[in-house]
């Protein structure tokens, strides 16, 4: 199995199973995708997690207005009609067990990781950027005929690279 088919799987489960776990509710996740760089518009809540260790990136969640409420309510079991803080802050937990779900499904083939707090943003017409060219692997899922994204973007950090480098057989000046 190839990294990219083994992260949209860890996405996809760990968005099923802590919907149904902590929210008590099925969730229908699509196949998953590869989306390039490029600033998307958002009209919503986009919560990213920073992770780091032998490869380095970003997790993300991005939803509606009308889903981060229904995640909130169902999970704080307490009616919520429009954003506020309560609401951002349940989005970021449900994005924290997600990316720290696939974090540990992604360790044993990637090394030990670590993440960043979660980061929320809502507003309307923003963009997201990060730097570099690296793509996000998406995975959309739909819950009540609504549709959030989780991502994930990773590529080797400086110790992975490292790394190879000595697979290659070639000598290192840090180990003389």
């Amino acid at each position: 199995m190839n990294m990219h088919d083994t992260i949209v799987k860890a996405l996809r489960e760990a968005t099923i199973n802590v919907f149904s776990t902590m929210l008590g509710v099925e969730i229908d996740c699509g196949p998953g995708c590869v989306e390039t760089s490029s600033p998307e518009t958002n009209d919503g809540i986009v919560s990213f997690i920073g992770v780091a260790g032998p490869w380095t990136g970003t997790g993300s969640l991005t939803c509606s207005p009308l889903m981060a409420c229904r995640i909130s309510s169902q999970m704080l079991m307490s009616e919520f009609e429009s954003v506020n803080e309560d609401v951002l802050d349940a989005v970021a937990e449900v994005t924290n067990m997600i990316i720290g779900n696939v974090k540990t499904d992604l360790e044993p083939h990637l090394g030990a990781l670590g993440l960043s707090i979660p980061t929320v943003v809502y507003g309307r017409n923003f963009k997201t950027r990060n730097a570099g060219n690296i793509e996000w692997i998406v995975v959309r899922a739909t819950w009540q005929e609504e549709v959030m994204s989780v991502k994930m973007r990773l590529a080797p950090g400086d110790r992975a690279s490292h790394a190879a480098y000595h697979l290659a057989g070639t000598a290192c000046a840090l180990e003389v």
